[in-house]
C-alpha cells in the first residue's frame, strides 16, 4: 500500500484525536462552572459564622462554669457546664466566686459582676452596667455614649459577651459563663473525696490501699462516663469483628460457586455473582436502615449490616482468587489419592489464604471506622454517644473526647491488623 493511500486514514485519525483533546478541557470547564453555581460557591462567605466557629473551637478544649441566680427566688448556684451532676455543693464555689449576701464574680482583668436584685457589671474601659430584672422585663442603664457591639440589649434580655466571660440577664434568671482551659472533672466529680488532690497525693493513697476506690470513682464518673464509653468502644469493635469475619465465613463457600474452575454450570456462576453484586451494591448505611426496621436497634443490627455488604465484596474477591490458583498443586494432592474435601483443604485453601487474610484484616480495619457511623444509626457503640453529644449543642469537649478515642481505636486496629497479617502470612515480624 502506498504512502498516498495511507494519507487519508492517518489524517482522519489525527483530526479525531485533536478533536477529543480539545473537547476534554471544555467538558471539565463546563463541569466546574456548573459546580460553582449549583453549590453557590460565591455565597460561602455570607454563610460562614466566625463567632460560632470560634465558640465551637473554644468548647473543644475548655469548659464553662455557670454561675446562676434565680431572679424570682434569689437562689444561687454554681455548676460545671450548668449540669446538676457538676453542681458545687451548697456553700462552696470556685475561688473567683465570693459567696456573701450579694455574691461577686471576678472574671479577671477587672471584670467584676455583683449579683442581687440589682445586677452590676463593671467593665474596664467602659464603665458599669446596672440592670434590674423584674416582671415587666429588664430595666438596664449603660454608661453614656454609644453601646458597644459586644452588648445586646432589649426589653426582656441583656447580654454582654466579652473576652472574660458572658453575662445574660432575663426576667427570670441571671447567668454568667466563664471559660477555663482543660476538661474539668475528667477524673473525679465534685462529690468525690479525691477531687482536687494532686498526682502525688493520689499515688500515696493508692499505695495505702485506696487504689480500688480511686479507680471506682474514675470509672463511674457521672460527667464523663468512662465506664459507658469503654463499653461503647467494645460494642463498636464487636460490630466490626462479627460483621467482617461473619462475612468471610459466608463468602468463602459461595466463592467456590462463582469460580469458573469449581462451578462448571454457567447458570450457577451467574446467579452467585449477581448475588454478590446485589449485596455490595447496596451501601452499608442502607442495609443498616433496612435491618433496623426488621430487627430493631442494637449492635447486632450493625454487625449484620456490615456482614451483608462485605459478603458481596469478599465473594467477588475470593472467587477471583480461586480462579487464579495453580492447578499443579491441586493435581499433586490428587495424585496422593486425596478425596475432594482433602484436595480443597490441602491444594486450594493454602494458595488463597494470604489473599483471604490480607483482605479480611484490611476490611476489619476499615469496618472499625464504619461501625462508628453505623452505631449512630442502630443505637449502639461509640457512634451513638458521639451523636448524642453533638445533639446537645453544648458539650463539645465531650465530642472532642469521643473523636480522639475513635482515632486511637482506628490507629490501634491498624497496628494490630498489620502485625497479625505479617504473623499469619509470613510467620514472623518484619525486621
Amino acid at each position: 500500500m502506498t504512502a498516498t493511500a495511507l494519507h487519508g486514514p492517518t489524517l482522519a485519525l489525527f483530526s479525531r484525536k485533536k478533536m477529543i483533546s480539545f473537547s476534554v478541557p471544555l467538558i471539565l470547564i463546563a463541569y466546574f462552572v456548573y459546580i460553582f453555581f449549583s453549590f453557590d460557591i460565591a455565597g460561602i462567605g455570607d454563610r460562614i459564622n466566625v463567632n460560632n466557629a470560634r465558640a465551637l473551637v473554644a468548647d473543644a478544649y475548655s469548659f464553662k462554669t455557670h454561675v446562676t441566680q434565680d431572679n424570682r427566688t434569689g437562689e444561687f448556684s454554681v455548676a460545671i457546664e450548668g449540669e446538676r451532676k457538676g453542681e458545687y455543693p451548697s456553700g462552696t464555689a470556685p475561688d473567683w466566686v465570693t459567696l456573701q449576701d450579694r455574691p461577686v464574680v471576678d472574671l479577671g482583668k477587672g471584670h467584676v459582676i455583683t449579683f442581687g436584685p440589682q445586677v452590676r457589671y463593671q467593665i474596664p474601659g467602659y464603665g458599669t452596667i446596672v440592670a434590674t430584672p423584674g416582671k415587666r422585663g429588664v430595666n438596664a442603664t449603660f454608661p453614656a455614649g454609644e453601646i458597644p457591639d459586644y452588648i445586646s440589649a432589649s426589653k426582656n434580655r441583656v447580654m454582654v459577651n466579652t473576652d472574660a466571660g458572658r453575662l445574660t440577664i432575663t426576667r427570670n434568671r441571671t447567668e454568667v459563663f466563664k471559660y477555663s482551659y482543660g476538661w474539668e472533672l475528667f477524673f473525679f466529680t465534685l462529690d468525690s473525696p479525691y477531687h482536687g488532690l494532686g498526682f502525688g497525693q493520689l499515688v500515696n493513697r493508692a499505695v495505702n490501699g485506696e487504689a480500688g476506690a480511686i479507680f471506682h470513682d474514675i470509672w463511674t464518673n457521672r460527667m464523663w462516663r468512662h465506664g459507658d464509653v469503654a463499653w461503647a468502644l467494645y460494642e463498636t469493635l464487636l460490630m466490626a469483628f462479627l460483621g467482617t469475619f461473619g462475612a468471610a465465613l459466608v463468602a468463602l463457600p459461595l466463592g467456590f460457586l462463582a469460580a469458573k474452575n469449581f462451578a462448571p454450570l454457567k447458570s450457577i456462576r451467574f446467579a452467585s455473582r449477581r448475588v454478590f453484586d446485589f449485596l455490595r451494591g447496596v451501601d452499608g448505611l442502607i442495609w443498616t436502615i433496612v435491618l433496623s426496621r426488621a430487627f430493631g436497634p442494637g449492635p447486632l443490627t450493625g454487625a449484620l449490616a456490615i456482614l451483608m455488604t462485605d459478603t458481596g465484596s469478599f465473594g467477588k474477591m475470593f472467587s477471583e482468587a480461586l480462579e487464579n490458583i495453580d492447578d499443579k498443586q491441586v493435581e499433586g494432592v490428587t495424585s496422593t489419592g486425596a478425596k475432594p474435601l482433602q484436595r480443597y483443604r490441602f491444594g486450594v485453601i493454602p494458595q488463597i489464604t494470604p489473599v483471604l487474610l490480607s483482605q479480611v484484616l484490611y476490611y476489619l480495619e476499615s469496618n472499625t471506622r464504619s461501625a462508628t457511623i453505623i452505631g449512630a444509626i442502630t443505637g449502639g457503640g461509640i457512634g451513638l454517644m458521639l451523636t448524642q453529644a453533638i445533639g446537645t449543642q453544648k458539650d463539645w469537649e465531650e465530642v472532642t473526647y469521643y473523636i480522639v478515642l475513635i482515632i486511637f481505636m482506628v490507629m490501634g486496629m491498624d497496628t494490630f491488623s498489620g502485625w497479625l497479617r505479617r504473623r499469619l502470612i509470613k510467620g514472623k515480624d518484619d525486621r
